[in-house]
């Protein structure tokens, strides 16, 4: 039996709404057929956006929104995607599938598509391909109010008063698909653009400076040491890819061991953060720059039949056992983590919605989400639940993972992963300062490769929870195998 012990009265770092962020990139059917249909699709849609895509991110409180890449931004010319329709300039997305891209959906269309969902956007410039002047005249032609070339562009294309933008990145994995540079170089390089990304108006711009891939700590260093000044917050990618780059395992048709396999490589997230933020705090104790992990999840085989530069993937409870455990991995990490962005949104990697034609489907993880919401802008509460090794062998991972959270109502929000696939747990838990007079609760629990298809779109969906006994400060509750429980204490 686990013991589970919560110090309501020890309150730690908010929990920021924006660790619940999602990403969207010019990549396959994510933002084509996936979220932008066009004004004229027999799809329902306001201004090209599906209808029920937006209603399903709202629903999910998604607070914001990363575009347009990934590898996609340090390529993609920002000039291309505003103007009339026809007028646009077309290319081909080199990277993704080698498909013309023709720039119908550009900068009106994702500030349109940020305001029907209600969310944050967050944009990344071009540093790899483009140059000084580009970057600075789309933040210029965004959140400028007053009289100059880029606010007069912008009004002659539709768009009178100036928009609100917070975050920008300043390039995208410079190590790789954005340049192949060196820390020192890159570094130098984020210190010359940022300089020319300037503050509008009541517009306060939020740079962002991209960190290391997946375990490159010295990546972290050399930018903490140069360029710390300069940045609001530092990205970090880690994907899990289970057999590697070179032998992606199938997103169906895993067994035991793999699923095992995969989440212990999900938990890796754990270390990674743990050992970036120590680098990180050497320079900066009072941790004034966010950590923002704008990339991360599952990356499998892509789907037979489908073009392999799509990433087209399908979406298991093992994804959604993965999107819990790092979720409250993140909200650990709250004094540090201020944003996170799974990959991706609709249609890519680990999608939370997938589309076909008029038909949409939300994935196991999308439930997660929906879960989680509750932890949104929250305070993180000191917590220590005790665990068992579960998994094979080669694979053993622990078996529970958690995170609580003190919303503003008073009400104590608590998340649950058991990751055993065959064991439920039994777990007695305090509530320590805190007398519990209702308990609510919901769960997402099924087999590990159950998942939802346009046949049958609602087989893994979330139940309402009921199993829990408590008095006083003590509750006892049983979490089944492979599940994710999410439970809310109203107090006397």
């Amino acid at each position: 039996m686990a013991k589970y012990i919560v110090n309501v009265q020890n309150k730690k770092s908010k929990i920021d709404k924006n660790i619940y962020g999602h990403f969207s990139e010019h990549l396959g059917r994510c933002i084509y057929e996936g979220i932008y249909v066009g004004d004229d699709s027999s799809i329902p849609n306001v201004k090209g956006m599906r209808i029920d895509v937006v209603e399903a991110l709202k629903n999910i409180k998604v607070p914001v929104l990363r575009w347009p890449g990934g590898c996609f931004a340090d390529e993609y010319h920002w000039k291309d995607g505003i103007g009339p329709k026809g007028n646009r300039k077309k290319m081909v997305n080199t990277h993704w599938g080698g498909v013309v891209e023709d720039n119908s959906f550009g900068t009106h269309e994702f500030m349109e598509l940020c305001s029907q969902v209600g969310c944050e956007p967050y944009i990344n410039g071009n540093l790899g391909s483009g140059t000084v002047q580009e970057m600075s005249e789309w933040v210029e032609y965004l959140t400028f109010d007053g009289i100059s070339p880029m606010a007069e562009l912008r009004k002659s294309n539709g768009q009178e008063k100036a928009w609100q933008v917070k975050y920008f990145g300043v390039g995208n994995e410079n190590w790789g698909c954005g340049g192949n540079m060196r820390p020192e170089y890159y570094a130098d390089e984020y210190r010359r653009y940022q300089t020319y990304l300037r503050n509008y108006g009541s517009n306060k711009l939020y740079k962002i400076a991209c960190g290391a891939n997946g375990s490159d700590y010295n990546w972290t260093e050399v930018l903490m040491e140069r360029a710390a000044q300069y940045m609001d917050a530092l990205t970090l990618h880690y994907y899990t890819i289970p057999g590697g780059w070179d032998h992606k395992m199938p997103a169906l048709g895993f067994d035991e061991a793999a699923y095992y396999q995969t989440i212990k490589e999900a938990v890796f997230m754990e270390e990674l953060l743990d050992k970036h933020s120590h680098i990180m705090d050497q320079y900066d104790k009072e941790k004034r720059i966010a950590v923002i992990v704008d990339e991360w999840g599952s990356w499998y085989q892509v789907e037979p039949g489908t073009n392999p530069g799509f990433l087209y993937q399908q979406n298991t409870m093992r994804d959604a056992m993965l999107a819990g455990v790092t979720l409250n991995i993140f909200n650990k990490y709250a004094d540090r983590v201020r944003m996170a962005n799974l990959a991706q949104i609709v249609n890519v990697l680990q999608a939370i919605i997938l589309t076909e034609g008029e038909k949409m489907v939300l994935t196991p993880s999308y439930h997660v989400f929906d879960l989680y919401k509750v932890h949104q802008e929250a305070i993180l509460l000191e917590s220590f639940i005790s665990q068992e090794d579960v998994g094979s062998n080669n694979y053993s991972i622990k078996d529970l993972y958690e995170s609580v959270s003190m919303d503003d109502a008073g009400q104590v929000n608590m998340t649950i992963c058991n990751t055993d696939l065959n064991e439920a747990k039994t777990i007695e838990g305090m509530l320590q300062g805190f007398e519990i007079k209702e308990v609510k609760g919901r769960v997402l629990s099924d087999k590990m490769d159950a998942h939802n298809t346009f046949e049958e779109p609602n087989k893994v969906k979330l139940e309402v929870f009921d199993g829990v006994n408590f008095t006083g400060e003590d509750f006892k509750v049983k979490v089944p195998p492979c599940s994710i429980v999410q439970l809310t204490f109203i107090g006397v």
